[in-house]
């Protein structure tokens, strides 16, 4: 008996390991790297951002050429529509167009006063209504305006806002107060993101929310408020949803806000005070007064989605993105041009998650897992096309392992180092720095953890919903010119192309072999989860982890 109990015990082991040694050999390290082409991946942003697309703004011809081009690309690839049979999700959004009073009248025991729109605030709305008004409304200081029970932080605590204006201060305690022991010291999270701010005072009941600019601490100047906000903009249509958001959404100076705390005694000082535990929001001496004229208009965009069903495990997804959108026509430059091309933000995006789907397809061995792609709209709008799919997933939320986020390549040649945007979230930084340790690469430190790039792009719409999310950007360890030089080229991005005319492809000085690395990187980290059993996790800290499911 003993020996036929061995016998079987071996068996066993034998085929177990034989099992785990057919897992390990469908995996090959270089299976579709092969098929990445830089001509290929150039060719796809040259077309993407060429005059003829009109710079992509939803809505547009330029829409209709995008995802015409999209669809198409997938369909000779052979990938399969990602949506039933077709190969889009539509995305309802409306234009608001909003028009405001050139003032805000200010009321208080002190007297009255105005602040001007534009120069010392600036205003919107997401509601459709022909006008919204702020009629002698309260004004409360509600500090940072965070509720963070994990950080034993409530700003709201003993406040009634219904129905008020609330005034709230960007980022969060741990940035403004230099205390690292508090929320993430320096690096931003959530609850400092300026969208927060307005979901918060929007389930508080709040009728107004106005956050107190400070250019530190918002990681860019008011410059950028007027430029971004207070024209026309294009947002989710909500009309089918009872959740409630604020009528007035908007900044205001940091100037013109101590106006609004200086009318009750030693107002200024709440600005300091907040940075404290405990701190206890107040009602200031003062109404409000202003209004806008609304213009709405209601049209369907659309999401691009293409997928390769998994041999083993179909019902397991891993979601690529990249946003395909960008401004249009706009105001012209200095040499008249008024096309905003977008070509690295986000054609060469676009662009290297088509050369993935192509590298995916051209596999030896078909992945195990499904691999989506998809590629969203209005993202220069707010992140609409992703929180669209995040709210509305063609795959389930439970069922979806990772997502996998490009925006913008790098185009100035390799780099030893890549950079990530908010470090310490999901293990999916685990994987990407296993494909570093292979090509003597790493993962260089946030420039600026202040800035809050994790909420900035589409990766952080799955975040939002639990799905651990990735994104990663071109480093500045330029090889062979080094870290100066790339630091360089970064800074000249930044200051001449970024959501400028001039984001045009130049065959003169782009250098895409770094671009194409990284995305490589990415292609990698997805093969390898597309031949395993195991669901990246979000690490301790993160303020995602409680939202996955799985």
């Amino acid at each position: 008996m003993q020996k036929i109990l061995s016998f079987h015990l071996v068996v066993l082991i034998a085929l177990i390991f034989t099992a785990c040694s057919s897992s390990e050999s469908s995996f090959d390290e270089q299976d579709g790297v092969n098929s990445f082409n830089k001509d290929s991946l150039s060719q796809h942003i040259i077309t993407l951002a060429s005059d003829d697309f009109q710079g992509r703004r939803p809505f547009t011809v330029g829409e209709t050429k995008t995802v015409e081009y999209l669809t198409q690309t997938l369909k000779n690839m052979g990938v399969e529509p990602g949506n039933g049979n077709e190969y889009f999700q539509k995305v309802p959004m409306v234009e608001i167009t909003p028009t405001s009073d050139p003032t805000m009248k200010v009321t208080s025991a002190k007297g009255s006063f105005t602040l001007n729109n534009m120069s010392d605030y600036v205003i919107w709305t997401e509601n459709t209504d022909s006008v919204i008004s702020l009629n002698n409304e309260e004004v409360i200081f509600a500090g940072f305006g965070v509720v963070a029970p994990e950080y034993n932080w409530n700003d709201y605590a003993g406040l009634d806002v219904k129905g008020k204006v609330v005034l709230v201060m960007v980022n969060d305690p741990g940035f403004s107060s230099g205390d690292t022991t508090m929320f993430k010291g320096k690096e931003m999270t959530y609850y400092g993101r300026w969208t927060y701010k307005f979901e918060e005072a929007a389930r508080q009941g709040a009728k107004g929310c106005l956050i107190v600019h400070n250019e530190a601490a918002a990681s860019y100047g008011f410059n950028v408020v007027q430029n971004s906000w207070g024209r026309s903009q294009q947002h989710l249509d909500t009309r089918g949803s009872k959740e409630y958001r604020c009528p007035v959404e908007g900044w205001i100076t940091e100037t013109a806000a101590k106006k609004l705390l200086n009318t009750i005694p030693d107002g200024e000082s709440l600005l300091v005070k907040a940075n404290e535990k405990g701190f206890k929001g107040t009602l200031l001496n003062l109404k409000v007064t202003t209004s806008m004229k609304v213009k709405a208009v209601f049209n369907e965009s659309k999401n691009v989605i293409g997928k390769i069903t998994g041999s083993k495990r179909p019902n397991e997804y891993i979601i690529y993105t990249a946003h395909w959108d960008h401004f249009g026509i706009g105001k012209p430059d200095a040499k008249g041009d008024s096309i905003y091309n977008g070509a690295l933000d986000n054609a060469s995006g676009t662009a290297a998650i088509l050369e993935a789907a192509r590298a995916f397809k051209s596999m030896k061995t078909q992945p195990e897992r499904s691999i989506v792609f998809l590629f969203v709209t209005g993202e220069e709008q707010g992140l609409l096309g992703s929180a669209y799919y995040g709210q509305n997933p063609v795959y389930p939320v439970n069922e979806t392992v990772a997502n996998l986020n490009i925006d913008v390549i790098n185009n100035f040649g390799p780099t030893k180092d890549v950079s990530i945007a908010g470090e310490g979230q999901s293990e999916l930084e685990d994987y990407l720095k296993k494909e570093l340790d292979k090509k003597g690469r790493y993962i260089a430190p946030e420039a600026h953890p202040e800035a809050g790039h994790y909420f900035r792009s589409d990766h952080f719409s799955f975040a939002k919903v639990g799905i651990p999310a990735l994104t990663i950007g071109g480093g500045i360890d330029a090889i062979p010119q080094g870290k100066k030089y790339g630091q360089k080229q970064q800074e000249l991005y930044n200051d001449n192309f970024y959501h400028q005319t001039t984001d045009q492809y130049d065959a003169l000085t782009w250098k895409l072999e770094g671009g194409l690395e990284d995305t490589i990187l990415l292609f990698q980290i997805g093969k390898r989860l597309a031949f395993e059993t195991t669901w990246p996790a979000w690490k301790d800290g993160s303020e995602f982890k409680a939202l996955r499911k799985k």
